[in-house]
């Protein structure tokens, strides 16, 4: 998954199978009680690692819910990918700005307004994750989320 908070990509993973997901929200809930709390990520980082190397040492389909906007979090989970000679294929969550606020404001676990629009600034686009090496790329850009990954 790739796009800002409030992008709808937990609700796009909640149509698969609760084991196919990896979350930094859920492990740093695990280790602080909170979802938000950002001082966790570094632990929240060592499980999601730990749980991917689990999942991809035995070909199951995982997917990664968080928003993986900057670069080289996309690299190290393409890195970890191509270690385990797994394809790596990108979700991309185009929404708009005004959507994706909207949004979080309506959540119980709301994210500070000036994440939301720094994470949306720095979404990329199909052609860059396709430069960065995933071999697919699959465009979401309205919460109808129509179809589903194969």
């Amino acid at each position: 998954m790739v796009g800002p908070p409030g992008s709808g990509k937990s609700t796009f993973v909640a149509r698969y199978s609760d084991s196919w997901r990896v979350s930094l929200d859920l492990y740093r809930r695990l280790a602080t009680d909170s979802e938000i709390d950002q001082s966790s990520t570094p632990v929240a980082v060592e499980i999601q690692n730990l749980l991917l190397d689990a999942r991809f040492a035995r070909g199951l389909t995982t997917l990664v819910d968080s928003t993986n906007v900057h670069g080289h979090v996309r690299a190290g989970l393409l890195a970890r990918a191509r270690y385990w000679q797994r394809p790596a294929v990108a979700v991309l969550f185009d929404v708009p700005l005004a959507t994706v606020e909207a949004r979080n404001a309506s959540r119980d676990r709301a994210i500070p307004v000036r994440i939301v629009r720094e994470h949306h600034q720095l979404l990329p686009n199909a052609d860059q994750l396709y430069g960065e090496g995933f071999a697919k790329v699959h465009l979401i850009s309205d919460l109808g989320l129509a179809g589903t990954l194969q």
